[in-house]
């Protein structure tokens, strides 16, 4: 019995039209002689009381005065009304369909409510659904407890879901459906020439997801990684021949010519400087670290520590550091480029080509740092747009020109 799963997020289940255009892909693979546990994501669309949003504003959102436990009864509703509607809808199509809970499809977690961790996946429940149906419908982004008390799993836990479930059910594919082509270049609403790659490997596809690509969930990336799971990205409102961006071990998908693979960029970002002339960088990481500000993009020195917060969290750490008396200095509105790709490392002249192509083009470097597969820089926010349009052209303009 081959499996294939197929999750839908929010913007492919919105409305009847949008989860028509994914029944077509479900067909498909039944037609193909497959079975499908299709994994969707709540409803997304602002006229909707049963967007997740939408159900946090029923009790004041981030004013509410319900206990995680509750909040996760309260969340979990949204992903539950969308597997209902897609199987009734899909039973009307001919499918035999069912629709099943995380906690029924047997996910099971840990009590970290609204971020809960899976703990492991009960196989069974599916196995035994697909002895009368071809498709099961799982809602994503929720699991249970040992003891049954359901759970939510963060944000963009749908992709998670339908990883881990690929991983257990020994799934030949899964397909992670989006409102766009595939994996872009860069994010096509910022960078002219942004295309879609036809394949990535699961590194490179991770670095650019932590790194702002809001494609798919980081975590769902590795677990396909851990699991030798074959992943593709695709359109939803493409034809079911289109297959979109195939995610798998670089060595069997990704050719050494390809230096640069991608740019992801995040924004919003403040640039802090701080002195460790009378205090140490282990105390200032240890200050941070009481008051719950996670920070990102740390370089230290022999007399300063620079790192990056959430514009959100800036106030908080001015406040701590001006209470204990350490001195710092601040750039607010910043934003983080990241340079992706697995044939960086080894390849030489990859930062002279950055720094030179910014240069060119006015643009100062705030930041910087490199990994394996990554270099990073920080520029002012107001410099976003052109340093990813011309970086983007510096690395990937052959490939745009269908030379690569």
């Amino acid at each position: 019995m081959d499996i294939i799963v197929q999750k839908f997020g929010g913007s492919s289940v919105k409305d009847e039209s949008a989860r028509l255009k994914a029944l077509k892909h479900v067909k498909a693979a039944v037609q193909q002689g497959n079975k499908v546990i299709v994994v969707v994501s709540a409803f997304r669309s602002h006229e909707t009381p049963y967007a997740t949003d939408a159900l946090l504003n029923l009790v004041h959102a981030e004013q509410t005065n319900l206990t995680n436990r509750e909040l996760d009864m309260l969340m979990s509703v949204g992903e539950t009304i969308s597997a209902t509607v897609f199987t009734e809808l899909a039973l009307e199509q001919g499918l035999k369909a069912m629709a099943l809970t995380g906690h029924d499809a047997g996910i099971i977690t840990n009590d970290e409510f609204q971020n809960a961790k899976i703990l492991k996946v009960d196989p069974q429940p599916i196995q035994g659904a697909f002895q009368t149906a071809d498709v099961v419908v799982v809602t994503g982004f929720q699991g249970a407890t040992k003891d049954g008390r359901i759970t939510t799993i963060g944000r963009g836990g749908s992709d998670v879901s339908a990883a881990i479930l690929g991983a257990a059910l020994n799934a030949t594919r899964v397909d992670i459906f989006t409102d766009v082509d595939g994996i872009m270049t860069a994010d096509p609403r910022l960078v002219t020439h942004a295309r879609c790659l036809k394949t990535i490997s699961y590194e490179e596809l991770a670095n650019m997801a932590v790194n702002g690509a809001r494609v798919i969930h980081p975590r769902a990336v590795e677990i396909a990684k851990q699991a030798n799971l074959t992943m593709r990205i695709r359109a939803t409102y493409q034809q079911p021949t289109e297959l979109g961006t195939l995610v798998t071990n670089h060595a069997a998908s990704v050719k050494h010519y390809r230096s640069v693979t991608g740019i992801a960029h995040q924004t919003d970002l403040t640039q802090f400087s701080v002195s460790t002339d009378k205090v140490s960088s282990a105390e200032i990481f240890q200050l941070l670290a009481t008051h719950q500000l996670s920070i990102d993009f740390i370089n230290i020195s022999n007399h300063q520590v620079v790192f990056n917060l959430v514009n959100g969290d800036a106030p908080l750490a001015e406040t701590v550091f001006k209470k204990s008396e350490i001195t710092y200095q601040v750039v607010s509105d910043c934003a983080k480029v990241a340079v992706v790709g697995a044939g960086i490392s080894g390849t030489p002249g990859i930062t002279a080509r950055i720094v030179t192509t910014l240069a060119a083009n006015h643009i100062h470097i705030l930041q910087s740092t490199d990994s394996y597969t990554t270099i990073w820089i920080l520029v002012k926010q107001t410099d976003l747009k052109t340093a990813l349009n011309v970086l983007h052209d510096e690395f990937l303009g052959a490939y745009q020109q269908g030379k690569v």
